[in-house]
């Protein structure tokens, strides 16, 4: 299997199954002397490790890192970064009963058809499982990045229940289950997450990431556009179906007045009245701030039962048991800020190689 790889100068390969004894990946391009130990990684795992509540999988695993190369003496040393997690509260059991089906909604049948093989278990290669080494490879991205680049993700609508943007509250984002800024929303969302969880179904959600402090000129124009990089990126991501940058498709209902971004000069730099762009133009980041949105389809693994095929040819139903979310976007929060970070600080890389005396603001050049 080919491209298990992602980024140009900040590379990231992943490798391991869901049920296989661990998951790992490669960071190549990682600038030197940056501090970096596993406790630099750990938090933003912990974000995304499953069985912390009742609206996700209660599969138990720790997902602790370690960091097995390219770091000496607690700073990174330029050379590959290898890092695994071990896998220890797998129970493959739970799928012996469709070894032979194809879970509608699921990579069972594609796999098949263009490996002629797969791994049943969990969905070995296509499990959201794999994401937790997208969520280290972006803790060191946010190290490449700098402080000054603050990365932040949210969900903002659950099934087709929204939140109210008026109650947004980024402090609210980590005090609830659900990563959501509106608190309100969010004590709404348990019950009903609760009862579609006995019903044995799952729902579908959008999430909203976002980076501060970017600075203009990542990106570059035609085929290497900084937005269509980061909907790739996104897109990558188990369960998505759909990217936007800045207002995305709402902007087709705009008029053209509407949807510009008027520009005036403010204290020397150039000041956006709003950023319906989400801080792209032309493939190149403007200095604002860039927003994005990833839609996540309902979980596939639910237990009504439904109907399918086997590996024999034959018709036949299935119900999925084992321990699933029954909303994969709840988790999808932290790994959509990851590729927002890997993304980032791959094109980052690649500006400085090519300009490294480009400006850092949106101050006008002088001739």
């Amino acid at each position: 299997m080919s491209h298990n790889t992602f980024g140009h100068l900040f590379r990231i390969t992943t490798w391991g199954e869901s049920h296989g004894p661990a998951i790992g990946c490669v960071i190549d391009g990682c600038p030197p002397l940056l501090p970096l130990s596993e406790a630099d990684i750990q938090p933003f795992l912990d974000r995304r490790r499953p069985g912390q509540s009742r609206f996700t999988t209660q599969r138990q695993e720790p997902d602790q890192v370690r960091i097995l190369s390219g770091v000496f003496e607690g700073r990174t040393t330029g050379t590959p970064i290898a890092l695994t997690i071990e896998n220890v509260d797998q129970r493959s059991r739970d799928y012996g009963e469709i070894a032979a089906k194809f879970r509608p909604g699921h990579a069972d049948l594609t796999y098949d058809l263009k490996y002629g093989i797969r791994d049943y278990r969990g969905g070995g290669r296509s499990s959201a499982r794999e994401t937790a080494m997208r969520v280290a490879a972006g803790a060191v991205a946010r190290l490449v990045l700098g402080p000054a680049i603050r990365i932040r993700g949210a969900l903002i609508q659950l099934g087709p229940h929204k939140i109210d943007r008026t109650r947004w509250d980024w402090n609210a984002v980590d005090a609830n289950p659900f990563f959501c800024p509106d608190p309100v929303a969010a004590a709404e969302w348990e019950a009903i997450l609760l009862d579609v969880r006995k019903a044995g179904s799952s729902l579908g959600a959008v999430i909203e990431v976002t980076a501060d402090g970017v600075p203009p000129g990542l990106g570059a124009p035609i085929y290497g556009k900084l937005d269509a990089d980061l909907a790739a990126a996104l897109m990558s991501i188990n369960a998505v179906k759909g990217v936007e940058i800045g207002d995305g498709f709402a902007a087709a209902s705009l008029r053209g007045e509407d949807n510009a971004d008027e520009m005036e000069m403010k204290d020397g730099l150039v000041a956006f009245a709003a950023n319906h762009a989400g801080g792209i133009l032309g493939g190149i980041s403007s200095g604002q701030p860039i927003v994005a949105r990833f839609a996540v389809k309902p979980t596939s693994s639910i237990l009504s039962p439904r109907h399918t095929v086997d590996r024999a040819g034959q018709n036949t139903t299935i119900t999925t048991k084992g321990r699933h979310d029954p909303c994969v976007g709840i988790r999808a929060v932290p790994v959509g800020e990851a590729m927002l970070a890997c993304t980032l600080a791959d094109h980052l890389l690649r500006h400085r190689a090519q300009n490294p005396n480009a400006p850092t603001s949106t101050r006008l050049p002088r001739n």
